[in-house]
């Protein structure tokens, strides 16, 4: 049998993010930019998490209002 996967999109507010830095040039590009480690601490904190759940990150979009992220998981 074919491996089968659920996929979730999810989007974090900026204000989970408040320890998270990151930069967006005028024209709305958004990234991280030469953050210090300790500055990953919450976007690490959040991929841990969601990894043990099962949860692989495919993806993640990085804006002014937050992050948009898409996991996925094998299916049971």
């Amino acid at each position: 049998m074919e491996k089968q996967f659920a996929y979730e999109v999810k989007k974090y507010p900026v204000e989970q993010f408040i320890r998270l830095a990151y930069f967006c040039t005028d024209k709305g590009e958004c990234g991280l930019n030469e953050l210090p480690s300790e500055q990953m601490t919450a976007f690490e904190d959040l991929l841990n998490e969601r990894g043990s759940g099962g949860w692989e990150l495919v993806q993640a979009f990085f804006g002014t209002d937050g992050v948009v992220a898409v996991w996925k998981r094998e299916k049971a």
